[in-house]
């Protein structure tokens, strides 16, 4: 059996036969301006942590703490020097493939950002395929782009929508652009991330209209997709 559960932003439990990933982990009330909507548990058991890019709300450090620094990390390839005092960190690119307890995972690209100020330097953004009993794609941060035609059909796309903020900027999908991006994926399934979790100190928070406005617009471009929109800490059995 697999199944997920999404602790909110770009956290999500992956739970293959066996085999326990998270991706992005963070998990704090408060981190620097942006103050969590819903708290939530850290997850145990945990065989490997998946870094999409270097950003604060993706790569957050005392969040990877309460994991364990001894859980593995992989990371895009020249990010293992944020990652000081972790034990067992490996760098990744797009093309590389990693084995985490026998499950195979494809590192893909992602077109976003993801250098981590005020360090600088290139390292890139990328995304993942699982390809256990089910195919999943993890698609960290990013812009539409037509190499996601090379990556369906998969079975689940976690798309994110949103951020944390009243609009989102280049490099990163919307609700309208991540509905266009079921149609070069081809999922079964879609379930939108990165949104309804984090919001500015003082400002209002947008709630669940994001999740909402993609739902509408996948039912206009992709109505073979099934959408399923989780609360946060909410679960789903694949």
């Amino acid at each position: 059996m697999t199944a997920l559960r999404w602790l909110g932003h770009s956290t999500i439990v992956l739970d293959f036969v066996g085999v326990r990933i998270v991706t992005d982990p963070m998990l704090r009330r408060r981190v620097l301006h942006l103050r969590r909507s819903a708290d939530v548990e850290s997850p145990d058991h945990v065989d490997a942590v998946l870094i999409s890019h270097l950003h604060y709300d993706h790569l957050d450090l005392p969040s990877l703490a309460r994991i364990g620094v001894d859980t593995q990390i992989v990371v895009p390839r020249g990010g293992a020097r944020t990652l000081r005092g972790f034990e067992r960190v490996r760098e990744v690119a797009p093309g590389d493939e990693v084995d985490i307890c026998g499950l195979p995972i494809r590192v893909v690209e992602a077109h976003h950002d993801g250098r981590r100020q005020p360090i600088g330097g290139y390292v890139p953004a990328v995304g993942y395929v699982f390809e256990g009993d089910q195919s999943i794609y993890f698609a960290g941060d990013t812009d539409l782009f037509d190499g996601m035609r090379q990556l369906g059909p998969v079975d689940i796309a976690l798309l994110p929508i949103w951020g944390w903020g009243p609009t989102v900027g280049t490099g990163h999908l919307d609700p309208q652009s991540a509905a266009e991006a079921l149609t070069l994926l081809r999922p079964s399934c879609a379930i939108p991330i990165h949104w309804g979790t984090y919001h500015v100190l003082g400002a209002r928070d947008v709630g669940r209209a994001p999740a909402d406005a993609f739902a509408v617009a996948a039912l206009q471009i992709a109505p073979e997709v099934d959408v399923r929109i989780l609360p946060v800490g909410g679960s789903l059995e694949l």
